[in-house]
């Protein structure tokens, strides 16, 4: 490990004592290095799938909609929560 202690890293001189023997990899084995991914595929997928909170069963979908840029600002002129005030009045034109 190259350089010198420094505290307030988040390790303490034992910490950095332990591992600062340790050398410094070579081009060999870091070319010979593999993702993550590929040596434990099991656990990375079961760490992909586990991100985030589960989705809601009522959940909105996100869309890209290109707009007027006055509409977009009559609506943000009414204040704040304007896309939900605009998903109201878009929802309502739907028959909904």
């Amino acid at each position: 490990m190259t350089g010198k202690f420094r505290p307030g890293r988040g390790y303490s001189q034992e910490d950095w004592d332990e591992v600062s023997d340790n050398p410094e990899l070579t081009d060999e084995e870091l070319a010979e290095m593999r993702p993550f991914a590929e040596v434990f595929p099991e656990l990375a997928e079961s760490i992909r799938r586990s991100r985030g909170r589960p989705p809601k069963p009522d959940a909105k979908l996100a869309v890209t909609l290109r707009l007027d840029p006055e509409t977009v600002e009559r609506f943000k002129a009414q204040g704040p929560d304007w896309r939900a005030r605009m998903g109201a009045v878009l929802k309502r034109a739907a028959g909904g």
